[in-house]
């Protein structure tokens, strides 16, 4: 039976990459680089940020580390909710979650995650918030995951992480745990092919938990795309 819900924020609960695009710009404004679009963004985020500005970074020395890092943080908390919004069936479906115990791991800092879900008036559905810098590892290390199963006392075959990245699907698999991947959100359907389901609408993740409430599934069956039938499949 399943107890435990863990989701990624960024490209799965909301959408904030039209933010997190400006906050990079002006960042790296100083350096010299052109400015990047919101599809890069999308593409580029998911590791961490302090990770993702140093590849950006024509010089990689310290100061210039420190100096961009500085920027963006001063910057995004700023402007944190500018154009973030919930992606569509969330706010509808997170109550309906009742009775599951849920926790969200995000690689964006426990700060700024905990501040996105205020803000969207999301964070009462969570009883944990990590991010990265709640653990000694991020995504797609398996240790964030762990560490609920912990906290919650819960096994490995009590949970299910709920993802847009290719880091929340390897977390997953990593820690031993059901992965279920959004195919809304920052990466393409094709990166998310190791998941052990995809779907395409947020409340779709009910079917799927009613599913893994009645028999044991076969890791080869997807939820359906939204333009085909809508029976499982094998």
């Amino acid at each position: 039976m399943i107890k435990l819900l863990i989701f990624d924020l960024d490209g799965t609960l909301a959408d904030t990459a039209q933010d997190i695009a400006n906050a990079i710009n002006y960042a790296v404004e100083p350096f010299g680089l052109r400015k990047f679009s919101v599809e890069e963004t999308k593409a580029m985020v998911g590791s961490g940020i302090s990770k993702l500005l140093e590849s950006l970074l024509p010089v990689k020395d310290d100061n210039s580390k420190e100096v961009v890092t500085r920027r963006f943080l001063g910057y995004y908390a700023g402007h944190i909710l500018d154009n973030t919004k919930a992606y569509p069936f969330v706010k509808e479906t997170l109550p309906k979650l009742g009775n599951y115990k849920k926790a969200v791991v995000s690689n964006k800092r426990e700060t700024l995650s905990k501040g996105v879900l205020e803000g969207l008036g999301l964070s009462e559905f969570f009883e944990v918030v990590f991010g990265s810098d709640s653990v000694p590892e991020k995504k797609p290390s398996p240790a964030p995951m762990l560490k609920l199963l912990e906290k919650f006392g819960v096994t490995r075959d009590e949970a299910v992480v709920i993802g847009d990245s290719n880091y929340d699907i390897e977390a997953g698999q990593a820690a031993g745990i059901k992965t279920v991947a959004v195919t809304y959100g920052f990466r393409r359907r094709e990166v998310l092919k190791d998941a052990d389901f995809t779907i395409d609408r947020f409340d779709e993740l009910l079917n799927i938990l009613s599913l893994l409430s009645k028999t044991t599934i076969n890791k080869e069956v997807r939820m359906p795309n939204k333009h085909n039938d809508d029976t499982f499949k094998k």
